[in-house]
């Protein structure tokens, strides 16, 4: 018989419930994806604040997962498996997440799996374009990890060959956006001014591309920089600064170093297919740009929709589904969050 998986995604500072039906054939079925996000109560500190984002956790748990529940047309008492965002995160947020699962599967007498946050975004994609390829290669580009990773089972076996040694992705986004006097989070509006800009403007430097940088690490901490820098030394001179020339250049500068090194890692390491995740993912020069390189590498590329790409409970639900589907052993009902949780755990 199916099961139905519930999801819980408190990582951050989207409060996620996910509900999925596993298939006796192991394929898994989105039924409800509802997320409450609380992006503006941090906008005016142009970052999240662990303790306003635990707070909205708390806030709007249950209402969230009232409306998985209406949106599924389920019952509480449907669910067979929970599975909840054990790590990495912050801590306070995820700490509400992991209670309010515990609280469920106690009440409903279901297995618990406490799973890993990243390896949520990579089995996301199984909502959208079916079971994952052994092995392939994932790209996870977020606010907070920018990691290369071979996943060879996704309930059991994926390994870091390539993670940032700074500033991930979405952060440097975030932080010239402030430079910029753009909106946060950073992502969207300098997609937007990018598509009004020339990329090739301004020569923004690609960080760890040196013959003796680690071939698969990142660093965009010298990017920002370099932004910084120009943007200072151009209203030294007085000059109005081109929004959209220097986002475009950016942009193009972060896209081209994410999708060179995921595709050389491809390649080099014998892998036909590329998943590319996390909130990052829905940036489109990242993703045109991902699509290119991998046609001419003869690789295929997959990424999730936008909606799917950002923290959510289905992603969770999902993971959680072929964590159950692969027998692991549930969590027991005494594990604590651990906001420093490596990929290579995908369930505790």
């Amino acid at each position: 018989m199916s099961r139905i998986v519930m999801g819980i995604e408190s990582s951050c500072d989207e409060t996620g419930v996910g509900l999925v039906r596993l298939h006796d054939d192991g394929t898994v079925e989105l039924l409800a994806d509802e997320v409450a996000s609380s992006v503006e109560q941090h906008a005016r500190f142009g970052g999240v604040v662990p303790e306003v984002a635990s707070r909205a956790h708390l806030e709007a748990m249950v209402p969230t997962a009232k409306r998985a529940f209406e949106t599924a047309g389920l019952e509480l008492s449907d669910v067979d498996a929970i599975a909840v965002t054990a790590g990495p995160g912050l801590a306070g947020a995820l700490l509400v997440g992991v209670s309010a699962a515990k609280a469920y599967a106690a009440a409903l007498d279901v297995p618990l799996y406490g799973v890993n946050h990243l390896a949520g975004h990579i089995a996301v994609d199984t909502l959208q374009h079916g079971p994952l390829p052994a092995p392939c290669l994932a790209l996870l580009v977020s606010g907070g990890h920018t990691q290369l990773l071979r996943v060879d089972d996704i309930a059991g076996k994926i390994t870091e060959i390539g993670s940032t040694v700074d500033d991930a992705a979405g952060e440097a986004y975030d932080k010239v956006a402030r430079l910029l006097d753009l909106p946060y989070p950073g992502g969207p509006p300098i997609d937007k001014a990018a598509k009004n800009g020339n990329p090739q403007a301004i020569a923004f430097p690609r960080g760890m591309t040196g013959p003796r940088d680690a071939p698969f690490d990142f660093s965009f901490s010298g990017l920002k920089t370099a932004v910084a820098r120009w943007v200072e030394a151009a209203e030294r001179r007085g000059e109005p600064i081109p929004v959209d020339d220097v986002a475009a250049s950016f942009q193009e500068a972060v896209a081209d170093v994410l999708t060179a090194k995921a595709v050389r890692a491809a390649t080099e390491s014998g892998i036909g297919t590329l998943v590319i995740s996390g909130g990052v993912a829905a940036n489109s020069r990242l993703s045109s740009l991902a699509a290119e390189r991998c046609e001419a590498a003869g690789i295929e590329l997959r990424v999730p929709r936008p909606r799917l790409c950002t923290d959510n409970g289905a992603m969770i639900a999902a993971l959680g589904a072929h964590v159950v589907a692969a027998g692991c052993t549930p969590s027991s009902l005494d594990f604590s969050a651990n906001p420093a949780l490596p990929v290579s755990t995908v369930s505790i």
